[in-house]
C-alpha cells in the first residue's frame, strides 16, 4: 500500500517557494506524487480551546484508526479470510481508499464548517463511538449463531463418540419393547474382540448374541445390544468401566437437532448479508470520519504552530516504498527548515510539551501519516 503523508506550511513567501521546488523536485525525480489536499475556512476559536482541542483530537485519532481495523478484521472474520473479497466490501464512497484521500473534499452536509471546531469533533466522535458499541454487539450476535451452528455441525458430523447418528440407525435396529432395550454403544478399534468376549458378562440380563457393528470410522464402531430395562443402568456402569462409551440416543432428539441446524443456517446466511452489508457502510463512514478528523487536526496544528488568522496549504504526498520515502523526508527537511531551525536531522522525540505531538517525530513542518494498510 502507498505511504500518504498530509503535510501543510504556512502561506509565507519562502514556504511558497520552497512548495514550488518540492514540486519541481517531485516532477523531475519520480519521489513521489502530490496531490492539494483542500481544508475549508474553519472556525478558529482562541488558543486555549485549541491547545485542549488538539490533545482530543490526537486521542481520537488513534481510537478511530482502531475501530477501522477492528471493522476491517470482522470483515475478513466473516468471509473467512478472503483478501479479495474484503478489499472489494471496503470502499469508501463507492470508491477505493486511495482515489477517495487522494481526491478528498470536505463534506458540508455531513461536517457543517459553520460549527465550531469543538462541534465538528464531537460530531466526529459521536459517530465513531456509536459504530464501536454497535461493532461489538453485532459481531457478538454473530459469533454466538457461527459457534451454535459449529456445535451442532460437530454434533451432527462429528466422529462416533459425539456425532448424530440418525443417518446411520434406523428402527430396525433397535428392539424396543415392554421389556427390552437396545443400546448403541462405542468401541475402539482396538477394543473390538474384547467387545465381542466381554458384552455378553456385564449383566446376566444380555440377551445372548444380541451384538452387531452397525458402522464404524477411522477409530471405532457403532454396536448394538440387546438386554432387559431394569439392567439398562447397571449395563451401562461396568460398560463405563471397561471403556466402552453407550451412546444415549433418541429419534425424535435426533430429528430436532437436524432441524435446528437447518433453521440456523438458514439464519446465518440472512445474517451473513445483513452483517456484512452493516460493515461495507460503516466502514466507508468511518473512513470518512477519519479523513475528516486528520484535516481537522492539520487545521488546529497549523494554528497552533503558524498562528491566527490561519493561513496555511496542506499537501498529500505519496510514496510507494521505504526508500523514496527516506528521499522525500530528507527533503521536506531541507526545503522546510526555516520553519524551525531546532527540528535537526535526527528528529528528536517530543513530549507532552507539544500539543498534539505527544510521543511523535517533531518535523519543521506539520505531518500526519495516514495508513492507508488498515485492511
Amino acid at each position: 500500500m502507498a505511504d500518504l503523508w498530509l503535510i501543510s506550511v504556512p502561506l509565507d513567501k519562502p514556504s511558497i517557494t520552497s512548495v514550488e521546488k518540492l514540486k519541481h523536485t517531485i516532477a523531475k525525480t519520480n519521489l513521489a506524487s502530490y496531490f492539494m489536499f483542500p481544508i475549508p475556512d474553519l472556525k478558529e476559536g482562541i488558543l486555549d480551546s485549541l491547545l485542549c482541542l488538539s490533545d482530543d483530537l490526537s486521542n481520537m485519532d488513534i481510537l478511530t484508526e482502531s475501530v477501522i481495523r477492528s471493522t476491517c478484521q470482522c470483515l475478513r472474520d466473516v468471509t473467512e479470510g478472503s483478501s479479495d473479497k474484503v478489499v472489494e466490501n471496503a470502499l469508501v464512497n463507492g470508491v477505493d481508499l486511495l482515489r477517495y484521500v487522494t481526491r478528498f473534499q470536505w463534506d458540508k452536509a455531513k461536517y457543517p464548517t459553520t460549527m465550531p471546531l469543538s462541534c465538528l469533533k464531537d460530531l466526529i466522535n459521536k459517530d465513531v463511538l456509536q459504530v464501536a458499541k454497535e461493532l461489538k454487539s453485532r459481531t457478538s450476535a454473530y459469533n454466538g449463531i457461527k459457534t451454535s451452528l459449529q456445535t451442532l455441525e460437530r454434533k451432527l458430523h462429528g466422529n462416533l463418540q459425539n456425532r448424530s447418528l440418525n443417518d446411520i440407525v434406523r428402527e430396525e435396529d433397535l428392539v424396543v419393547s415392554e421389556y427390552l432395550t437396545t443400546l448403541l454403544v462405542f468401541v475402539n478399534r482396538w477394543s473390538y474382540f474384547h467387545w465381542e468376549s466381554t458384552y455378553e458378562c456385564l449383566s446376566d440380563l444380555v440377551v445372548p448374541r444380541s451384538s452387531r457393528k452397525l458402522v464404524e470410522d477411522g477409530e471405532g464402531g457403532i454396536f448394538t445390544v440387546t438386554l432387559f430395562k431394569r439392567a439398562e443402568s447397571e449395563f451401562k456402569a461396568k460398560a463405563q468401566k471397561c471403556k466402552f462409551l453407550v451412546r444415549e440416543y433418541c429419534f425424535d432428539l435426533e430429528k430436532k437437532m437436524q432441524m435446528e441446524k437447518n433453521q440456523l443456517s438458514v439464519h446465518q446466511k440472512e445474517q451473513y448479508k445483513g452483517f456484512v452489508h452493516w460493515l461495507k457502510i460503516n466502514f466507508s463512514e468511518l473512513f470518512v470520519a477519519w479523513i475528516h478528523l486528520k484535516a481537522l487536526r492539520v487545521f488546529v496544528e497549523s494554528a497552533l504552530r503558524y498562528g491566527l488568522p490561519v493561513r496555511f496549504q496542506a499537501l498529500l504526498l505519496q510514496t510507494t516504498d521505504r526508500k523514496h520515502s527516506k528521499k522525500l523526508e530528507d527533503e521536506l527537511s531541507s526545503l522546510f527548515m526555516h520553519l524551525d531551525p531546532t527540528a535537526t536531522a535526527s528528529k528528536r522525540e517530543v513530549g507532552s510539551d507539544i500539543p498534539g505531538l505527544c510521543g511523535q517525530e517533531y518535523l519543521s513542518y506539520i505531518c500526519f501519516h495516514i495508513n492507508t494498510n488498515v485492511l
